[in-house]
C-alpha cells in the first residue's frame, strides 16, 4: 500500500485508486460484435419458434348457433328410454317416459359439467360423477347438483320429433 501522509493522520495507510487502462479500439469493436451476433442469435430463435408454437396452438372457433335439431322418427324412439343428441356443440337428453311422453333437457350436469344419462330402473336422470338425480322435469332431487337441468322445448310434427331451446 502507499500512503501519502500529508492529509492524513500519523500511523493511518489510504490507498490510492488503481489507475483505470483505457480500452483498445479493438476490446470496443469485439464488444459490440458480440452484443450484435448475440441479439442476431436470439432473434433468429424467436424467428423459428414463434410459427412452430402458432401452429400447434389450435385456431379459434365460433360457437355454432343451433335453433332446432331433429332426432328421427317416433316409432324409432323407445319408450321408457333416454337418448343423447348433440345441439351444436353441446348434448342434450331427449327422455320418452313410459306413458309416450317426450322431455329434452340439457345433457351437463349442473355441478361439474359431467354428462348425465337416464336411469330407467329409477326413472331418474342421473348423473355418474357425483351421483348427483334429476327428476323427469328436471329438478335436482339429491346429490351436489346446485341448480336445475335447462329445459328444452320437444316438437313432434307427424312422426318426426325434433327438440329446439326453449324461448
Amino acid at each position: 500500500m502507499v500512503s501519502r501522509s500529508d492529509d492524513n493522520a500519523p500511523g493511518q495507510d489510504v490507498p490510492l485508486p488503481a489507475p483505470v487502462a483505457p480500452q483498445a479500439p479493438g476490446q470496443q469493436r469485439r464488444d459490440f460484435l458480440k452484443l450484435a451476433l448475440t441479439g442476431g442469435f436470439i432473434a433468429w430463435i424467436a424467428a423459428v419458434l414463434y410459427p412452430v408454437f402458432s401452429y400447434l396452438k389450435p385456431p379459434k372457433q365460433a360457437e355454432v348457433e343451433v335453433t332446432s335439431v331433429k332426432v328421427g322418427k317416433v316409432t324409432q324412439i323407445e319408450k321408457d328410454s333416454g337418448t343423447i343428441v348433440r345441439f351444436g356443440s353441446k348434448p342434450v337428453i331427449l327422455i320418452r317416459t313410459a306413458g309416450g311422453d317426450f322431455h329434452a333437457f340439457s345433457a351437463t350436469c349442473t355441478h361439474l359439467d359431467c354428462t348425465v344419462q337416464y336411469k330407467k330402473d329409477l326413472g331418474v336422470i342421473w348423473c355418474a360423477c357425483h351421483n348427483g338425480k334429476y327428476d323427469l322435469t328436471g329438478r335436482n332431487i339429491s346429490g351436489p347438483p346446485p341448480r336445475p337441468l335447462e329445459e328444452y322445448r320437444v316438437i313432434v310434427q307427424g312422426e318426426e320429433v325434433s327438440v329446439s331451446k326453449k324461448t
